[in-house]
């Protein structure tokens, strides 16, 4: 593979001075275009030590407007970093729409150090780099382009590009000496970058190999082939692939062949008055002991709540809120998604509220809406609801992975029940607020919410993350029984051990923060 970087390309100094004026004139006017075409582009700078990349990066903020360019460097994690997810620091840095984003490695850099310093097997390697794929899709798929270069040099040339940095006192190189190890092994290196690169390279977000020895070369390179994949991009329609799953089920016209989860529910269930104050008092007493545990054991607990219109989510909410110190939980509602919020792929907004390790984050209503109201609604298209249960199961499966308590609650009531609530909050001058015209129009789609539910429970219900359904039509009965999951999911999660440390155990490359010392 990587013969092809060690032919001795060049440009001379006179044809590099003619051709960068005009290929500034067309980066400038792409990335105008861009910026009206409503797509992110991301370019990951990646390759060996020594090749250049701070001066490619350097040269492409000149020639672009900076006003719609950010760069990012991932070395060392931060404090905030280590107790999320590993992805969550590359969310954050995910442009909007019509902007830039330079990423030095990226996602790719910890992956690629941890395997070539022996931290990570092959297997585990291959198995962050499957998400790394299914990653890079679900962004190209909403529209980002996703642009990879990766820089080579010989080792010869390498050996004689660190001699020159070494009498350079501005030098990253003289204040990372630890990189080092990475030339004196560099056979080693290059086997585990050519696994790397090939086993990401897709047409939705290709490497492009960087021959690094001259650095006029390397740079108009780097900016023609950028400018190209901008124009390619902007004259061609979203990349498509077969549906992520299966069609739904044509089932026989029958009333009984209809049937849903939902029908399953006995929603007479009830609880009398005396025994819902005598559980509450003891199911608050315990979640307040349990959330003080979890902060101890640094233990993230993430709650989804969802349900039919007035299936009483705020009221079961308020009664695990009153029972915790406000300093260790945050609820997030969910509504609409803001002009920010659309500029960027949908779950980015669930990801920039992950908390911090040890606290709890409670979503009223959350990325299930994907598959909920966007679809039953039309606002996202088939081929993007229908993609978005592997995207979800995927982001849950980062947060349980990452030590999470992951629990997700749908609430439901009858039609009669409903109606009900409906006539109740219009009569009732402080929860008028509850009832929207908006609320009456989902009523009558009630049976596309509950095809869609089933589905969505069939497909996102998983080992990790399993949905608890909740007979709702006793408010007192579903507030005990969500808050008695609660308690027995923690409390078989956190045990007797204050010092469990958090995240599953599963081995994974690039979890760990590189060394930058």
């Amino acid at each position: 593979m990587f013969e092809a970087a060690k032919v001795g390309r060049s440009v001379s100094k006179s044809d590099f001075k003619a051709q960068r004026d005009e290929l500034r004139t067309q980066l400038l006017e792409a990335q105008r275009e861009l910026t009206d075409s409503h797509i992110p582009v991301i370019v990951i700078i990646a390759g060996v030590e020594a090749a250049g990349k701070g001066e490619v990066v350097n040269s492409l903020n000149e020639w672009l407007d900076t006003r719609g360019v950010q760069t990012f460097a991932f070395w060392d994690f931060s404090d905030e970093e280590r107790e999320r997810p590993r992805y969550w620091r590359f969310w954050r840095t995910l442009p909007p729409r019509g902007e830039i984003a330079i990423l030095f490695g990226g996602w790719y850099l910890a992956p690629i150090e941890h395997r070539f310093r022996g931290e990570c097997d092959d297997a585990a390697l291959d198995s962050e780099l499957a998400r790394i794929v299914d990653f890079e899709r679900s962004l190209t798929h909403d529209g980002a382009l996703v642009v990879k270069f990766w820089f080579h040099l010989s080792e010869e040339d390498q050996k004689n590009r660190l001699k020159e940095l070494s009498r350079d006192d501005r030098s990253r190189w003289k204040m990372l000496p630890k990189k080092s190890k990475f030339t004196e092994q560099y056979q080693l290196f290059e086997y585990v970058a050519e696994r790397v690169i090939r086993q990401t390279d897709r047409g939705i977000a290709p490497w492009y190999l960087i021959e690094a020895e001259d650095k006029r070369y390397r740079d108009l390179t780097v900016g023609k082939t950028l400018l190209q994949a901008i124009r390619a991009r902007m004259q061609q329609p979203l990349p498509t692939e077969p549906p992520a799953t299966a069609e739904p089920l044509d089932l026989p016209e029958s009333a009984s062949a209809q049937i849903t989860l939902l029908d399953q529910l006995d929603l007479s269930q009830q609880l009398s008055r005396d025994a819902y104050k005598e559980e509450l008092k003891k199911y608050q007493r315990e979640i307040n002991e349990l959330a003080w545990k979890a902060y101890k054991q640094q233990r993230t607990t993430v709650l989804v709540f969802e349900g039919v219109d007035a299936g009483g989510k705020g009221g079961a909410i308020r009664r695990i809120t009153s029972a915790v110190d406000a300093r260790l939980y945050r609820t997030i509602p969910i509504a609409a998604p803001t002009d920010e919020e659309k500029a960027h792929h949908y779950l980015w907004r669930f990801w920039r509220h992950l908390p911090r390790a040890g606290h709890i984050i409670i979503y009223d209503r959350s990325w299930y809406g994907r598959v909920l109201v966007e679809r039953v609604e039309g606002f996202a298209a088939e081929d993007e609801w229908r993609r978005a249960y592997a995207e979800i199961n995927e982001f849950e499966e980062q947060l349980v992975e990452n030590g999470a308590v992951l629990l997700k609650f749908w609430l439901q009531v009858s039609e009669e029940e409903q109606l009900q609530r409906f006539q109740d909050r219009e009569k009732t001058p402080y929860k008028q607020y509850k009832i929207t015209d908006e609320d009456w129009r989902n009523r009558e789609k009630w049976p596309q919410y509950k095809i869609a539910v089933n589905e969505m429970i069939a497909r996102t219900s998983t080992e990790y993350a399993p949905w608890t359904l909740v007979e709702g039509n006793d408010k007192q009965f579903a507030r005990i029984k969500v808050m008695k999951t609660v308690c027995e999911r923690l409390r078989d999660t956190l045990g007797d051990d204050s010092s469990a440390i958090p995240g599953s155990g599963i081995a994974r490359c690039g979890y760990k923060a590189v060394e930058s010392d």
